[in-house]
């Protein structure tokens, strides 16, 4: 790969926060706003996991922009259909009798910000070299995590303050900003055949090759795991009252500071990857995410302790959803990259929503700590069943080390 094909791992931080705003936006900023409006913490768990649901079929457009346009031309249709989305998503009155009318609309948002982050994970897999990915892959998570964190905090700042449609119409400007890094990367067209039916041909077999492989069938798995999923940060701001936390603490904690806070750790996750391996970053990050959850639900009920939780949390999320990202980059090797990506990272949604759900439907029962112990139990099991299966098929030497 020649130097004019190659991009920089970081660019990718900032090709990233537009998704990661929008997904904050809609995680952290509007279930803040659903119960200062009078939805239960458990209905604005169900808005909020169902709208994220939106990121399951992440692979149905993905063909799409491998097949046609380059990979280019459709990061630009999808910042254009998410900063809208992000607008209208914040014109929406929050009222109880509004919930599925909101729930429709928070979905399509997803959608759009789904069109950003699709092609890329081919960005990556075509313009970034093998022994860089880990650390692009941390960027890229970094992006994620970030835009999360400092566009929802930043939401929840300008809720308080001005409004939800304020909050939408400013995060959708910085959107525009992040996404000026586009021009440091090359463009892609991962098929150049001239037959539409012969690129999807290669298609298929690609996707086949991938699935009949045992990394790429271990991948699919093990991404749908409860394994490092952070579905807490989709319901810290809602829970925060339990730990006597006030609005302004809440904004910090669970949005600029947690989201520079996971980038840290994405980073750390992306070094950690290139040098220790995946399976030992990506097990090791679960194991200690649960350590994190059940600590905090051991600890008082202060605001000084939900802060150093939360940061915590995020910061072992972060190297959870680095090592995530460099297991499935492993996974899809080049070729219909975008697809491949997005095929897998839509199944490692699938716990995101389900785990979330999960937490909202602990916490109107147990309480918080009831909540953590629950979601720690579920990531320690499933390391050890996943482990175990790895461990099987490397004595095998059906998978790599």
């Amino acid at each position: 790969m020649s130097n004019a094909r190659r991009s920089n791992p970081i660019t990718y931080l900032f090709l990233l926060l537009p998704y990661g705003i929008s997904n904050g936006f809609c995680s952290i900023t509007l279930p803040y706003a659903l119960v200062q409006h009078g939805f239960s913490v458990a209905a604005a768990a169900s808005i909020v996991a169902l709208g994220l649901s939106a990121n399951i079929w992440r692979f149905v457009g993905a063909p799409v922009v491998d097949l046609t346009l380059s990979l280019r031309s459709w990061y630009l249709i999808g910042l254009t259909a998410c900063v809208a989305s992000l607008i209208g998503v914040g014109a929406m009155t929050l009222r109880p009798k509004t919930a599925v009318m909101l729930t429709i609309v928070v979905f399509v948002s997803q959608v759009g910000s789904n069109l950003v982050v699709i092609p890329v994970g081919g960005f990556i897999a075509h313009t970034v070299r093998e022994e860089e990915k880990g650390r692009a892959a941390g960027w890229y998570q970094a992006g994620n995590l970030g835009g999360t964190g400092i566009g929802g905090g930043i939401g929840v700042w300008i809720v308080s303050q001005f409004s939800f449609f304020t909050a939408g119409v400013t995060l959708a400007a910085a959107m525009i900003v992040a996404a000026l890094a586009l021009r440091f990367v090359p463009d892609v067209r991962p098929f150049v055949s001239e037959s539409v039916g012969h690129r999807i041909r290669l298609m298929g077999r690609d996707l086949l090759d991938l699935l009949r492989t045992p990394i790429g069938l271990l991948t699919a798995i093990l991404v749908t795991s409860p394994i490092g999923s952070g579905a807490m940060n989709n319901l810290w701001s809602a829970v925060a009252p339990d730990w006597h936390t006030g609005v302004n603490t809440v904004a910090l904690v669970t949005g600029v500071l947690n989201g520079v806070v996971g980038a840290l750790g994405c980073i750390v996750g992306g070094w950690m990857t290139d040098r220790v391996g995946r399976w030992w970053a990506y097990f090791g990050s679960g194991v200690f995410l649960a350590i994190v959850a059940v600590g905090m639900a051991i600890a008082a009920r202060s605001s000084s302790a939900f802060s150093a939780g939360v940061l915590a949390y995020a910061f072992v999320g972060g190297v959870a959803y680095a090592a995530f990202s460099a297991l499935v980059l492993f996974a899809i090797g080049r070729g219909a990259a975008s697809t491949k990506y997005a095929l897998l990272s839509s199944f490692g949604n699938l716990p995101v929503i389900y785990v979330t759900a999960m937490d909202g439907w602990s916490h109107d029962r147990y309480g918080s700590a009831g909540m953590l112990y629950i979601e720690a139990l579920a990531g320690i099991v499933a390391v050890l069943l996943a482990a175990v299966a790895v461990w099987h098929l490397r004595r095998r030497a059906a998978i790599p080390r």
